[in-house]
């Protein structure tokens, strides 16, 4: 088989996998809902048991991005998946509150996948096509939409039980596939004179802080929302647990589905210009987004009049899908960052910026929780998102666009050209 035949056929299957891996890692935002009536559970809580898979998902990251440096993205990625396989399904037999956050604990490890994936599909491409491949693969992403599509079919038709043992045989038979499909190539390896403390000597880098700054926002921030979007629907509108997942999966699923067009854009106008547009973009839709459910009385000359304010579900749902859009762009336009800055070093780099998306999809639906238990207010969640993207704007102006020679033999020559001063 011929090496770019080979590059294909790793680029797929290890999309399949992350999928199925992104699928697993976000099943409590469907089986949490019972779980939040069977258990009693308030918001807070709710935050916690839906998060804890992406704590260990997060923490696991940057030893598993390392180890794909050294041994291979093949070998690492099905020895990940097969130790998901027992704990998916013990999650069916798990029946008290901590029973969960132990389980939980264990099947995020199917969370670290992204790590796995990303420096061994891109070492398969050449420089100019490797935004293009991580894109594709970081459609994976989907997994998300996928689960809001199945999971809540099994939940009605069969009880949340049925939802871990069906997704154990899913990623059993996809462990299979991918092992039969895979390749290996020794030349991707880092050389065996590389120690472990070289490779963390990244982390002294304040670009890479940076930008696990903006990945907390863009992959953090989805995870986050992901998670919660289907009790947002439950409770902010009244929706029955099915007609939430679908319309919670308009969020998903271009989140996921179209992050490789993110990287194709990336690949063309540079990283800087894509993350530049995508944060004034979610700056605009959180805005939006965060404005509560209103009823505000006006004293007229005819008397008081009272006026509701609020985005209807229809609205809520397309700003979501835009806001979808954005970050699947951003998802992508990170990393083309760190392919461009860090060609050598991808699964070291990558796995720590995906620690700290990681650990925000960890945070944040637990400030979610706490900020709804203490405001009363749902819409709360995105008040706190638009605070972090300011935060990101800000850090951007200052350390890339004021940077920009605007005018001179220097200048880029078109608006969205590479303009990220190096």
């Amino acid at each position: 088989m011929s090496k770019q035949s080979q590059a294909l056929s790793v680029l797929i299957v290890s999309t399949l996998a992350f999928t199925v891996c992104f699928m697993v890692w976000m099943m409590f935002g469907v089986i949490g809902i019972p779980l939040k009536k069977t258990l009693g559970l308030n918001a807070t809580q709710f935050g916690l048991l839906t998060a804890t898979p992406v704590l260990t998902g997060s923490l696991v990251r940057v030893p598993l991005g390392i180890w794909t440096d050294r041994y291979g993205g093949r070998i690492v990625m099905a020895l990940l998946m097969a130790a998901t396989v027992p704990a998916i399904w013990l999650m069916a037999y798990a029946t008290e509150y901590w029973h969960f956050l132990v389980i939980g604990l264990f099947v995020g490890l199917a969370g670290g996948s992204f790590s796995v994936g990303t420096p061994y599909v891109a070492r398969w491409f050449p420089k100019n096509r490797q935004g293009f491949a991580m894109g594709v693969y970081g459609a994976g992403n989907s997994g998300a939409a996928v689960n809001k599509f199945v999971a809540p079919g099994l939940v009605v038709a069969f009880g949340w039980t049925m939802v871990p043992q069906v997704y154990a045989a899913i990623m059993l038979g996809t462990l299979v596939l991918f092992w039969m499909f895979s390749h290996s190539d020794p030349a991707h390896l880092v050389p065996s004179n590389v120690k472990f403390t070289d490779q963390l000597k990244a982390l002294k880098d304040p670009k890479v802080i940076k930008y696990c700054q903006y990945y907390s926002i863009v992959f953090g921030g989805y995870v986050a929302l992901s998670l919660w979007m289907v009790q947002y629907y439950v409770g902010e509108y009244g929706l029955d647990i099915r007609w939430a997942a679908l319309l919670a999966a308009c969020f998903s699923l271009p989140g996921g589905v179209l992050r490789a067009i993110g990287g194709w854009l990336s690949d063309k106008y540079g990283a800087h210009s894509v993350t530049w547009w995508v944060m004034w973009a979610s700056w605009i839709i959180l805005f939006l987004l965060s404005y509560p459910q209103t009823d505000f009385t006006v004293l007229t000359v005819d008397g008081a009049k009272t006026f509701h304010v609020g985005l209807s579900v229809y609205a809520f749902t397309a700003l979501m899908f835009a806001l979808g859009i954005a970050w699947a762009f951003g998802k992508a336009s990170v990393f083309k960052y760190i392919s461009d800055d860090f060609p050598q070093n991808i699964g070291t780099v990558s796995g720590i910026v995906g620690l700290a998306g990681g650990l925000g999809g960890f945070v944040l639906p637990i400030m979610f929780g706490a900020l709804m238990d203490f405001t009363g207010i749902r819409s709360s969640a995105f008040m706190l998102m638009y605070g972090v993207v300011w935060v990101s704007l800000i850090w951007m102006y200052w350390t890339e666009v004021r940077r920009t020679e605007v005018m001179g033999s220097h200048a880029p020559a078109a608006p969205f050209s590479r303009s990220f001063a190096r």
